[in-house]
């Protein structure tokens, strides 16, 4: 047992010095002895992910990968993820239509070079390297960047990697998890292009989102005043009542949006103050119409294109109402401040604790041990549902 045991620290301690190429030889001769004896006592961590080797639709291009961790040595973090939700940037990534890719790679011992789904979660801290400082078991974290691969059970990974978020109990792993690209999303959308005052309005599609209902409540937190426009249901007064509680001022339909008499409408509501600042996530007819309800001088920010249709401008909204067109992407934003990041999540956490902010509705798809590559599919499949109302997360039980 002591020349086994000596043996296996020997490969643990090569493979945190080997080369990539060395590394994935090493990680495979640890998986096929974990298949005849349990290598916990060496150190190693057992992970799953759900990897894709080519761009593609996801339920045919993903699937679960397990390998070997080797234990944390100078500056690495091991890692635990606790929850990870499904976001539509996730879906196009994989698809191969968003700009933002994550390199494929061998480094999980693949046979093809491979990647990690997901861009957004929280871990909890499991081991550290000698020398890594101000981190510790039991912290939790979320990443600082994209492309991180957030779909997995665990993790090697960097202090630089990692930001540190609240681990005492006053805020849940969902919200933790979930922080990064709604809630940042709307705050920045809210603060950056138009100074909104006190009692102003802003207008937008896609409302009942994660980023639509986070932006009505810090709307409601700030003192702004918010149109907010859904997709026509069979549950509208349900969902007008349910964003109405958040703090919308007015929920209407793309329909109503598109009628001619909501300009008066609009007109009445606001004092005749118009609306200044316009989010669109949808595109198409929607956009426009989000335009055409802008007061002179006001500003349309486009964060996503859930309509697949291009932002088209009438020529008489350049130039008789001067609106101007901006995009925003939270990814690039996040990686060119991290620490104006650092503070907005801090911010919005304390809007957490206090109750004040409230989480998107979510759906558990629970990743356990031994969960099998079509139950986490299926988590998958249904966030690309229409109407399907939940965000769908997954929430880990491993070991």
């Amino acid at each position: 047992m002591t020349v086994l045991r000596s043996s296996f620290t020997q490969l643990a301690r090569n493979t945190c010095n080997a080369t990539p190429t060395k590394k994935i030889a090493l990680n495979t001769a640890a998986s096929l002895y974990s298949q005849r004896r349990s290598i916990s006592a060496f150190g190693y961590t057992q992970a799953g992910a759900l990897v894709y080797h080519s761009y593609g639709p996801p339920t045919e291009k993903l699937s679960l990968h397990h390998y070997s961790i080797p234990p944390a040595y100078g500056n690495e973090i091991t890692v635990k993820f606790l929850a990870s939700p499904i976001n539509p940037a996730d879906i196009n990534q994989i698809e191969g239509v968003y700009p933002s890719k994550p390199e494929l790679t061998r480094n999980l011992g693949t046979a093809e070079p491979a990647a990690v789904g997901g861009n957004e979660g929280v871990v909890e801290v499991v081991a550290v390297g000698g020398k890594v400082q101000g981190w510790k078991k039991g912290d939790w974290a979320i990443m600082r960047s994209t492309k991180f691969g957030t779909w997995r059970t665990h993790a090697s990974a960097t202090a630089e990697q990692l930001l540190k978020v609240p681990s005492d109990g006053s805020v849940t792993p969902i919200q933790a998890a979930t922080i990064s690209v709604n809630p940042c999303t709307a705050y920045r959308m809210l603060k950056d292009f138009v100074p909104l005052k006190e009692g102003e309005w802003f207008i937008q599609n896609g409302a009942n989102s994660g980023v639509g209902r986070a932006a009505i409540q810090l709307g409601r937190i700030w003192g702004l005043k918010s149109i907010n426009v859904v997709r026509d249901r069979p549950d509208i007064d349900e969902l007008r009542e349910e964003l109405e509680g958040l703090g919308a001022d007015l929920v209407i339909t793309d329909k109503e949006l598109s009628d001619k008499s909501i300009k008066s409408r609009i007109e009445r509501i606001t004092g005749g103050k118009g609306v200044g600042l316009a989010l669109n996530c949808v595109g198409g007819d929607s956009a426009t119409n989000l335009m055409r309800n802008l007061k002179h001088g006001g500003k349309i920010v486009t964060y996503g294109a859930m309509a697949k249709k291009p932002v088209t401008v009438p020529a008489s909204l350049f130039i008789f109402k001067n609106i101007s067109c901006h995009g925003f992407w939270v990814s690039v934003w996040s990686d060119m401040y991290p620490k104006e990041k650092e503070e907005m999540v801090n911010e919005i956490f304390e809007l957490y604790k206090s109750g004040q902010f409230k989480d998107v509705p979510i759906e558990k798809a629970i990743w356990k041990d031994d969960s099998e590559q079509s139950e986490l599919l299926k988590a998958i499949e249904k966030s690309q549902t229409g109407f399907g109302g939940k965000k769908q997360v997954f929430v880990f039980d491993t070991k």
